[in-house]
């Protein structure tokens, strides 16, 4: 089983295809796992509007999928002083265990916020980001968010890791959720970040259209792919594929945002 030692615990991960690597985090909170790419996190038997990865991507990248702390087959300790830099941490352990100095990163739901930090705290490893519905705190959905992480997300945790504490953990999803804008970072780092960005917004409580939109406004290299789910998997799968594809590691200058209409 491919399994990555780190802080106590133990990080799954899969593998598919051969190239450019793309490290990729799924939809699902912070039980985001790999399944959650082929099924919809509350409804398993439901396909979900976004694409699946190690599938769609395989043919053209080798794309590395992993279950986060505590989320489908990975486990380890947390506390309620931990951070998203944590999850960072075990992210950086998977690329250093296969040997990846540099690679694409991928990130669907709270994925585009673990890949918004990956590229604040290891810039030097991520040639470029595609953030497919991003999550973020607006006034909207303060209380929905905290009933989520309350009955959803951290039960989720202690299911599949009873050794957590209930109270601890409750205070360590309230935290990391609780913050401003994206979570994870501020306004200002991505309004510094030089790391081309390609988003994909949604448009409902959990993944906040203004969330996306503030992105665009603030990251230096941003796309925008304002309509893709209707457009079906196949259309959103070759967008990201030529944006990663344009931005390899040898990658000429690029500036300025684009917006695509349809």
């Amino acid at each position: 089983m491919p399994l990555v030692s780190i802080d106590g615990g133990e990080i799954y991960f899969e593998e598919y295809g051969a190239g450019f690597p793309v490290l990729c985090f799924s939809p699902g909170s912070l039980r985001s796992q790999i399944s959650f790419w082929r099924s919809l996190p509350r409804n398993p038997d439901k396909t979900p509007p976004w694409m699946d990865p190690t599938t769609s991507l395989a043919p053209y990248f080798r794309v590395i999928a992993m279950d986060q702390r505590n989320a489908g087959r990975s486990r380890g300790p947390i506390t309620e002083s931990d951070s998203w830099d944590m999850y960072a941490r075990d992210q950086i352990a998977v690329l250093d265990h296969l040997g990846i100095g540099k690679c694409h990163v991928l990130g669907a739901c709270i994925g585009a916020t673990f890949a918004l930090k990956l590229c604040e705290v290891a810039p030097e490893r991520i040639a470029a980001v595609a953030l497919m519905q991003p999550i973020g705190r607006v006034p909207e959905n303060i209380e929905y968010t905290r009933k989520e992480v309350n009955e959803s997300w951290v039960p989720g945790l202690l299911k599949v890791n009873p050794a957590l504490d209930l109270a601890k953990t409750r205070r360590f999803g309230e935290r990391l959720l609780g913050s401003e804008f994206v979570h994870a970072v501020s306004r200002e780092f991505v309004s510094g970040c030089s790391t081309p960005i390609l988003i994909m917004p949604g448009d409902e409580i959990a993944h906040p259209s203004a969330i996306a939109e503030e992105l665009l406004h603030l990251a230096p290299r941003a796309e925008y792919l304002k309509f893709w789910r209707a457009q079906g998997r196949d259309y959103s799968v070759s967008v990201i594929r030529d944006f990663f594809k344009r931005h390899g590691v040898n990658e000429s200058a690029h500036a300025g945002k684009i917006e695509y209409e349809k």
